[in-house]
């Protein structure tokens, strides 16, 4: 795999952000409490027994690029594929809320009640510490955020993006999804996604807001057993 997003995890956990990864040279995830991700050295074979002292029965974790058999003392919660977008326009696109608010560690309850409720992807209590997330609360109730992600070169990617549904239709996703773009692109790194390939409301969308698509890449999530 040549460009560095086809094997982003992998990158962002041996590299920027190895400071919140466990593993070794073959395996790796992040941390308990971070975004339930694994990363390997190797997708296209895994190596699952470098990766299973990290884990807990019943901790389950997403894998990217990978699409072979589940091996002993694993089994496969979800076989389905996604596609990964970057960013394909000169400029950020425009898109501002009043009252946005920085979210961080004090405000990791409530991101994680939403991201429950709406389920925008791999989501975990510390999940705010991995970038800069922006919020939009209804009081002090939290009903719309978006932020980053995994990051190694020079790409960053957009995540959590996701609306209480009591509260859709307003344009909260997009304009915080806009503002974290143009955050992106002000430090002089590239944004990128992930969204589900049958999603084809948020692809359309992402389209629209100025991503391309890369490629469509594998996705399982995998259970220790």
């Amino acid at each position: 795999m040549g460009h560095p997003l086809d094997n982003i995890f992998w990158h962002a956990l041996t590299g920027p952000q190895a400071s919140i990864a466990v593993g070794g040279p073959q395996a790796r995830r992040f941390a308990p409490g971070f975004s339930p991700i694994a990363g390997f050295a190797d997708p296209a074979r895994p190596d699952f027994d470098a990766l299973a002292p990290h884990c807990r029965p019943g901790d389950r974790l997403y894998v990217d690029a990978w699409s072979g058999e589940a091996p002993g003392g694993w089994r496969i919660a979800l076989d389905a594929s996604m596609d990964k977008m970057v960013w394909d326009r000169a400029g950020g696109p425009d898109g501002e809320l009043p009252d946005v608010r920085e979210l961080g560690p004090v405000h990791a309850a409530l991101a994680l009640a939403l991201a429950q409720l709406t389920r925008p992807g791999p989501f975990g209590p510390r999940t705010l510490e991995m970038g800069a997330y922006l919020g939009v609360f209804a009081g002090e109730r939290l009903v719309a955020m978006a932020g980053e992600r995994a990051f190694a070169a020079g790409l960053r990617e957009v995540s959590g993006i996701c609306t209480d549904p009591a509260f859709q239709g307003r344009g909260l996703a997009r304009a915080l999804t806009a503002m974290v773009i143009r955050r992106i692109l002000a430090r002089g790194e590239t944004p990128f996604l992930h969204v589900m390939a049958g999603n084809q409301a948020a692809h359309a969308f992402y389209l629209r807001l100025g991503f391309r698509d890369h490629r469509r890449s594998p996705l399982r999530i995998v259970e220790r057993v």
